[in-house]
């Protein structure tokens, strides 16, 4: 079953944020809470956890900013 990876809503204001960096590969084998990403959101940087384990297949590329609930990616 695949779990799909969400721009999080981190703020009542919040409509987009931007994806800084993936910090585990395309592909890779992650675990539930393992660091996935970072976002920068209303002037803070967040890292973003994995909901689920399995493997990853990256959707959204880093460097770019997107709406809240856009899928960046899915663990598999």
């Amino acid at each position: 079953m695949s779990v799909e990876v969400l721009l999080p809503q981190l703020g009542f204001t919040m409509n987009d944020g931007q994806l800084m960096e993936w910090l585990v590969a395309d592909g890779a084998n992650v675990t539930a809470g393992q660091t996935l990403y970072s976002l920068e959101a209303e002037k803070s940087i967040v890292e973003v956890e994995a909901p689920e384990s399995g493997v990853l297949k990256i959707i959204a590329a880093a460097g770019q900013a997107y709406p809240v609930g856009t899928v960046l990616a899915v663990i598999e």
